[in-house]
């Protein structure tokens, strides 16, 4: 398809690490450790749960073989709605399509939601200075459309930079328990690994992960995206799978294997289990440190699930799905319009909850972070099967790397989604029937991808056939 004037992305502004530096900023490891780890210890298999990060890991990576494979051939900005669009058709597509439009712009609303939050606590504690929630959010959610529209080599510059302060934080961390009293590796054995409940340890530790599968998103913006994009996702499982399991391991080392449990769960209502081991292990200075990194960790993942759902709208506008305006661009390549309207709409949907007086820890983020978990995670399985399902069709002869491979890593992110969708006031965080009732959405997404795609097919043929032909390079003849 040829592209209008400042219609087209930034080609080769990304290498390996430009795409890793993005998704890793999206996984948020700080945040991932105060929050995930914390929830997985109490809620999950306690002691075990180094070994739910592990196992998660594995299954991701067999995923990530088809994965590879399917990127070798594809390269589009709209990231698994173009692979289930290969895999599952056009109308699939659509439901994908919708399916992640609203998950990464409802993740988006909630980190509005969870910095707004912190930053208010974290600065007013530090300084005495008191701003509402939704004002720091407000300011965060214009600081990210600014610094993306400088470009997505900027944005990986920014994010890699926070990164490398996220990490070396935990390292300081890890490494301070490990002289103290070396890692414990009881974690592995069967009484921890079954401590409490393994199923709602893999779920949580699954969430952890959320933000790997958008290596694909940036396929158009890289260089020699065929391999690139399967380095990086590789290279980001394995980072986000050694981040966070290490550090939980020396999480559930200093509370004590068998008693990491019943202490994370003394902490679950303050959510304070790793500053409490921070300021033990690393003194009061490094633990403030700490809470002003994790509002750097809060501001990343922003700015990444920012870039990551202005690229879903960028490449559905491009498609005529959705109004063909959002696949403007400025001269840099940065998707203006689809940011602007990304931007737009988290501030104005967290704004609501504002205007309510609400708390958001207790009714935006879990709403918002929740349906998106679960909308992303539906992502990560249609993918799976759409992956399957292209390769069967064709007969490919590699089976392990495009049926066996990616079969089991289908099967095991139905089980996760599953979990998900049963655990739901988990994933959530709320037992309110409103927030409960948000799965139902997806049913709608799903009707509704349907309906519009009879529609483009009998009235717009153009469109319809269109949601193919965008899909920008397609090598059938690929390896």
């Amino acid at each position: 398809m040829n592209q209008e004037p400042h219609s087209a992305l930034h080609r080769d502004a990304l290498g390996v690490a430009g795409i890793v530096f993005l998704v890793l900023a999206a996984v948020a490891p700080l945040t991932g450790i105060v929050v995930v780890a914390a929830l997985a210890i109490a809620l999950g298999n306690g002691g075990g749960t180094p070994v739910s990060f592990l196992i998660v890991s594995l299954v991701l990576l067999l995923f990530a073989v088809g994965y590879a494979q399917m990127s070798k051939q594809l390269v589009n900005a709209g990231g698994f709605y173009a692979f289930v669009v290969k895999g599952l058709g056009r109308t699939g597509g659509l439901i994908a399509g919708l399916i992640a439009t609203l998950g990464y712009n409802f993740f988006v609303v909630g980190t509005i939601g969870t910095s707004g939050f912190f930053m208010q606590v974290v600065i007013a504690d530090l300084t005495g200075f008191d701003l509402h929630w939704y004002a720091w959010g407000f300011l965060s959610i214009v600081a990210s459309y600014l610094m993306a529209r400088s470009g997505i080599d900027f944005s990986s510059r920014i994010l890699g930079v926070f990164l490398v302060l996220e990490v070396l934080m935990l390292v300081i961390f890890d490494v301070a328990v490990f002289m103290r009293h070396g890692f414990d590796l009881s974690v592995f054995g069967a009484d921890a690994v079954f401590s409490g409940s393994l199923p709602i340890g893999l779920l949580l530790a699954a969430t952890g992960f959320l933000g790997f599968e958008a290596t694909s998103l940036f396929s158009e913006e890289a260089r020699n995206p065929m391999k690139t994009i399967p380095r990086a996702t590789y290279t980001a499982i394995v980072a986000i799978g050694l981040i966070l399991g290490i550090t939980t391991w020396a999480v559930v080392t200093a509370t004590g294997v068998a008693q990491a449990q019943d202490v994370a769960l003394e902490h679950l209502a303050g959510g304070d289990l790793i500053f409490s081991l921070g300021n033990t292990y690393l003194g009061p200075t490094m633990a403030v440190v700490m809470q002003v990194l994790l509002l750097v960790s809060l501001y990343a993942a922003m700015l990444a699930f920012h870039n990551s759902a202005t690229r879903y709208l960028y490449a559905l506008g491009r498609a005529r799905v959705l109004p063909v305006s959002l696949c403007r661009t400025r001269e840099n390549g940065a998707p203006v319009t689809a940011g602007a309207v990304q931007a737009g709409f988290a501030a104005v949907v967290a704004g609501l909850f504002a205007l309510g007086g609400l708390n958001p820890i207790e009714t935006l983020v879990p709403a918002m972070l929740g349906f998106g978990t679960l909308s992303i995670l539906v992502l990560q399985a249609l993918a799976a099967l759409s992956i399957v399902m292209w390769f069967r069709r064709r007969s490919d002869p590699r089976l392990w790397s495009t049926l066996v491979a990616p079969g089991i890593g289908f099967l095991c992110l139905l089980a996760i989604v599953t979990l998900a969708l049963v655990n739901f006031k988990i994933v959530a965080g709320s037992e309110h029937p409103l927030i409960l009732a948000l799965p139902l959405l997806l049913v709608l997404a799903v009707i509704g991808g349907i309906g519009y795609g009879a529609y483009l097919k009998r009235a717009r043929p153009a469109v319809y056939n269109g949601l193919a032909a965008d899909l920008e390079r397609f090598n059938v003849h690929g390896q």
